[in-house]
Order: C-alpha cells, then structure tokens, then sequence
C-alpha cells in the first residue's frame, strides 16, 4: 500500500534529520514555521540564519524538482530577531511534473512531524483581477480546487489517521489570524500599497491558461491562478497546521475576446497584440519583488 511506503519512508527521513551523524542541532530539530518556496521566490531562505542544508536527493521518500527556479534542497536554520526555528522548502514539487499529489505534499508531512505548526506557502502566480498588477501580492483568503473536483485530491487512498481525520475540512484553510498578521507585517515596508486579498484557484498546467479559460477562472470567481500550492495546503490542514498563503503576482492573465481575424471589426475589439506568458517572465517578476517578499516574510514570522 503507498500510505505504508509514505511512512516506512518518513520514519527514515525523521531518523535522518534527528539521528546519527547529519542530525539537526538541538536548537533546529524541532521547527515551528515551514515556508514553501514559489517559482523565483527561494532567495527566502536568505532570511534565515545558522542554515543547515539537505539535498532533497538526500532525504528518503522525496523526489527531485524538475523545473527551473527551485533549487531542490531543504534548509534548517534560525529566522527573525525572535530566532524563530525554521524549515524552508527552497523549491517544491508540482503535479505537472509527472508526479503524484502524494509525492508533491510529502515534505508537509515531514514538517508535520518535526513539529512544525505554521505553514508560509508562497508561489508566483498570473493576476486574473484586472486591480491586481504585475508585483503585488495577494494573501489568499480561499482557494478553489480544480483538479480536486475531478478526481486528483492529496488525501485519496487509505486515510493517514495518524495525521488527520478521514475527511477534513477546509472552510478554515487560510488562517484569518495570520492573513491580518500579513497587513501588520506589511506596515513595516516602505513601499506603496502592494497587497490584497483573494481566491486562488489551482490548475494542473504546465500549459498556461488560454483566453477563454481565463475568463472562465474569472467567472467563477478566482483572482489569481497557479499550479501549485493547494495540494499542499490541504495536507497541511489535514496535519493540524496553520497556513497563510502569498501569490506574488507575475504576469497579467489574458481575458479579451480576440477579434483580430476580422478586419471589419471595431477597433475597440480589435486589441494590440498581448505578451505571451511564459516562465522566464515569471521569474523575472519575482526576482524584482525578492526583497520586499523576503522582509515581508521575516516580519510575519517575528509576529507568529
């Protein structure tokens, strides 16, 4: 059975981590906060001080990140002026890549059991809002499931009981608490307004959305879409742990109708060519919002 594989292989990430030679220090074995790093995003472990590094090769039971912009590798250290003791996931597993939703939210349930009780998942996502801009980043307030709601949830097969119940909700994913923590932190930036609230919705990808996807995704009442994030999320739910979760803005979703083929056709329906979204245009728009994303995140952990 996988869920016995899952464990047989926690046990011995745990025992790696926590025993023998390359165990944790004392002061780092026991983590309370786990960040998730998104497309572009993992200069947050720049944060974190007194670092100790584990290939994720190294861990039993995780597989290895595919895509450009996350380095593979679990970090260990210390973070805020609170020394706060902190896991990073300095790039995460997607579902695109071939692997399975089990496999992508395994390293939740590593956190799970080293104790971590607060989940920053961050991720580089494209504005469907049309008040969302290119930088800006929206605390996620709920999230809708799409592949879940066609078959492809974390939590199908035998349930973990050991972490959670059978079928737990997830009405109360995004902790409120920690979304206004979010605005406390934010007041510390010297930058202008860059924040907001709304719905992620998650897709499976690697394609990007096309027009009419995104007016539907619109429609139905998303702000931002990405393809990552959620399954995490409701494994972490189902473990017990406290999420906030950030999407760093990094393209604009095109919605338009096109119209171009026809030449008779009003200017107004006939829009200049758009940009076309693509993955080193998400890495650049996170690469330029870096720093304020790194502090904002340090002056939400100094507050847990």
């Amino acid at each position: 059975m996988a869920n016995a594989a899952t464990t047989k292989d926690l046990q011995a990430a745990l025992s790696l981590l926590t025993i023998g030679d390359r165990a944790l220090p004392a002061n780092l074995a026991k983590p309370k906060v786990g960040i998730v790093c998104g497309s572009g995003l993992g200069g947050l472990v720049n944060i974190i001080r007194n670092k100790v590094e584990f290939s994720y090769t190294d861990i039993p039971g995780f597989v290895n990140s595919t895509v450009a912009g996350h380095a593979g590798k679990l970090v260990f250290g210390l973070l805020g002026d609170n020394d706060v003791p902190t896991v990073c996931m300095v790039g995460r597993f997607h579902f695109y890549e071939g692997f399975a939703l089990t496999q992508t939210t395994y390293p939740i349930r590593l956190m799970a059991l080293l104790g971590v009780e607060t989940l920053i998942v961050t991720n580089a996502a494209g504005g469907l809002n049309p008040a969302f801009q290119i930088g800006d980043v929206c605390i996620i307030e709920d999230h809708l499931n799409l592949p879940g709601m066609t078959g492809n949830n974390p939590l199908i097969g035998p349930n973990m009981a050991e972490f959670g119940p059978r079928f737990p909700p997830t009405s109360d994913a995004y902790c409120p608490r920690l979304r206004r923590l979010v605005y406390e932190a934010a007041k510390k930036l010297n930058v202008p307004k860059f924040l907001h609230e709304g719905i992620y919705v998650f897709v499976s990808g690697p394609s990007y959305e096309s027009k009419a996807e995104c007016r539907f995704l619109k429609s139905i009442g998303a702000d931002v879409v990405g393809m990552s994030t959620v399954p995490e999320v409701i494994v972490a739910r189902h473990c017990g742990i406290k999420v906030v979760g950030l999407s760093l803005v990094t393209n604009r979703a095109v919605v338009h109708r096109d119209l171009r083929s026809d030449p008779d056709a009003p200017a107004e329906v006939r829009p200049q060519e758009e940009k076309i979204a693509s993955h080193e245009e998400v890495l650049e728009a996170a690469d330029a919002r870096a720093k304020d994303l790194q502090t904002l995140v340090k002056n939400l952990v100094e507050m847990i």
